[in-house]
């Protein structure tokens, strides 16, 4: 049985944390399809061209440590604006979609580029507000030094970035179900998105 649950959505508006849950809750395979690019963002910082960085990418570079720092983020959103970078990692993300036993895949294109032939799409959001204080209690949580204005401005910046590339900008796909996280607490949220993807078995 394959079924593909799409779920895209700007940084920090918790469609990782809805992800995981789903997949948790029906028995799927996850993949953060972020740590693809962070990834080859990390390996760009590291003295690799981003290109061959992405055609080179392998399973266990996924794992290594290091790929939640704020500039492996800052990285990742400017190696995802160049087209040869999303080609290579293309094949990759579609062929774990169609793997057996389910799959869900959270990203920001995965609804309208990689699987616009999923089964369950949702569009995970929050205003930037929301997300900025999200991401700057992270950081804070990590230990790492920085003020909520300049998170803000950072999260401004990537959505720029994100909704105006010219390969596969960040926008939902037409057929799914916008999930606004603004006001919801984790619970309420994975409960929400269960519901939806229910509506589409």
């Amino acid at each position: 049985m394959t079924f593909t649950i799409a779920i895209d959505g700007p940084a920090a508006a918790g469609k990782g944390t809805i992800s995981k849950a789903v997949a948790a809750h029906y028995g799927f395979g996850h993949l953060d399809t972020g740590l693809l690019y962070r990834a080859v963002g990390k390996r760009m910082l590291d003295g690799t061209e981003p290109v061959a960085a992405a055609r080179a990418l392998v399973a266990e570079d996924l794992e290594v440590d290091g790929l939640r720092t704020p500039e492996v983020a800052q990285a990742a959103s400017k190696v995802a604006t160049i087209p040869e970078v999303r080609a290579a990692l293309v094949d990759f993300q579609r062929a774990y979609a169609r793997r057996a036993g389910g799959a869900v895949l959270d990203g920001r294109d995965i609804g309208t580029v990689i699987c616009p032939e999923a089964e369950a799409k949702l569009f995970v959001t929050a205003s930037p507000e929301v997300r900025a204080r999200r991401r700057f209690d992270e950081l804070c949580g990590k230990g790492v030094e920085t003020d909520y204005e300049t998170v803000l401005a950072e999260t401004r910046e990537r959505d720029h970035r994100d909704a105006t590339r010219a390969d596969a900008p960040l926008r939902p796909a037409e057929d799914a179900l916008l999930l606004d996280t603004s006001a919801l607490d984790i619970a309420a949220a994975v409960a929400a998105a269960i519901a939806a993807v229910d509506a589409r078995r």
